[in-house]
């Protein structure tokens, strides 16, 4: 189906690419062969760092030509194996490409580079009195991968996800070809919504090589709170409450305490409090302490009455840094904890997340698995980890595989879905085909063959 790289081609590439720019065969470092999870690996037979979309232009226009096999990468911070060159062909890393345009003050927009980072963003703008809500916990992650992902992340609750803030995209078609997307417009109902479909394409469609991005007014205030519980039972059966109060939050995270300890050997530093089960943090943001103060009142309260120990503040900055480190280290964390691990990142509805975390024990004890998970309850999305722990091979995939099953048949009950942030890559496509069936498979098939005919660009992914 594809034709295998040979001397001509990396000629070819090689006469627009310079040197220290271009990597064939053993000069591609091992890094490029896998994603952050790992479990799935395979290396690229040319890994070329680009600049321009004119050089990403060039490069696909002769890879569709001559039917190469192409995926683009970012970080290679993904957990699906989107980033895994699974044909070999050639690997286009963006992460060069990581300039900031144009801040835009009079329409509130930032233009990017796909290589842009999003901790760099953030302080960016941040440093602006501006502000981009999209906050997953993988702040190393470029803003390509981001959108490649519809990355949602702690703020999700009340500002939304990615797609929420991505106003115009320019993208290279897999034959080649530029197209701009969108714009700096507010409303757009012209024809249908391209921009969006490529948002959360994970690669397949195009390459991103520019966005436009919405911002606001960063907000003046901001107010984090972490409640103990004595049991994790407690912390989630709260969030149902807290959402039904209607106070406007704009992070509702849980942690159970034995993530935490992961966290403090990885990090090697101690966490606040280690006291209980389980840890709600709760973020408030807005204009003025007086404008937030009755909202997490009202909330922490609400939290009291329902089996919440205490309500701790999250003010000075050793404070702060130590709750906010942790959080941002659990997956870190939990990967370090064993020799190999699998996610399970579904999202359900707000009002069934308690139950899919008990159900998590269940299954846990059920299949012999260690699982740990925390996550997002405010929006549903969910980050479940499976442990190898030393299993033997065998013993391990018919574990990870029932318990797969049984979490996914439980998220599809509950009317949820197989992903809610990371992705489907490589790693969750039949868990994608049995929820949304051949009729919908089919539908994202004939986009996929209407964008790309060959099949050249980050083949073998989502479908």
């Amino acid at each position: 189906m594809y034709n295998k790289i040979n001397n001509e081609d990396i000629a070819y590439l090689k006469s627009f690419i310079p040197a220290g720019r271009i990597f064939v065969g053993e000069e591609i470092s091992a890094d490029f062969g896998h994603d952050e999870l790992g479990g799935i690996e395979k290396m690229p037979d040319v890994l070329i760092n680009v600049l321009s979309t004119e050089e990403v232009s060039k490069i696909m226009k002769y890879a569709y030509d001559h039917d190469l096999p192409v995926v683009a990468r970012g970080s290679g911070t993904d957990l699906v194996g989107a980033a895994v060159a699974l044909e070999g062909g050639i690997m286009i890393c963006t992460s060069l490409m990581n300039h900031i345009l144009e801040l835009d003050e009079n329409n509130l927009t930032i233009t990017v580079e796909p290589g842009v980072l999003l901790m760099e963003l953030q302080a960016y703008v941040e440093e602006r009195d501006f502000f981009y809500p999209p906050d997953p916990g993988e702040k190393s992650a470029t803003i390509g991968g981001n959108i490649s992902t519809n990355a949602g992340g702690m703020r999700a609750v009340k500002y939304g996800v990615t797609r929420d803030f991505v106003r115009g995209l320019t993208v290279v078609l897999p034959n080649g070809d530029v197209e701009q997307l969108g714009g700096k417009v507010v409303k757009n109902s012209s024809g249908y919504d391209l921009k969006d479909l490529i948002i959360g394409s994970e690669g397949t469609l195009c390459i991103i090589t520019e966005a436009i991005l919405k911002l606001l007014p960063k907000p003046s205030e901001s107010v984090s709170m972490l409640l103990p519980f004595k049991t994790m039972e407690k912390a989630i059966e709260v969030v149902p409450e807290i959402i039904k109060s209607k106070a406007s939050l704009t992070a509702i995270e849980f942690m159970s305490l034995n993530t935490i300890n992961y966290a403090e050997d990885f990090l090697g530093k101690k966490f606040p409090d280690t006291n209980y089960e389980a840890y709600i943090l709760l973020t408030f943001d807005g204009n003025s302490l007086r404008e937030i103060e009755e909202e997490y009142n009202k909330v922490v309260d609400l939290c009291l009455e329902h089996g919440a120990i205490d309500g701790y503040f999250v003010d000075t900055d050793e404070r702060k840094k130590s709750v906010w480190n942790t959080r941002g280290a659990l997956l870190e964390a939990i990967k370090a904890s064993t020799d190999l691990m699998d996610e399970c990142d579904v999202v359900v509805p707000k009002d069934k997340v308690a139950k899919f975390i008990k159900y998590t024990y269940d299954v846990s004890k059920e299949v012999g698995l260690r699982i740990p998970s925390f996550g997002h309850a405010g929006d549903g999305n969910l980050h479940v980890y499976l442990c190898r722990d030393g299993l033997e091979e065998k013993v391990w995939e018919e574990r990870c595989n029932k318990a797969f099953d049984l979490l996914y048949e439980k998220a599809i009950e509950y009317k949820g879905m197989v992903s809610g942030e990371h992705g489907i890559g490589y790693a969750k496509k039949a868990y994608l085909k049995n929820q949304l069936g051949e009729k919908q498979i089919e539908l994202m098939r004939g986009i996929k063959k209407v964008f790309d005919p060959k099949n050249i660009l980050n083949p073998g992914k989502v479908i």
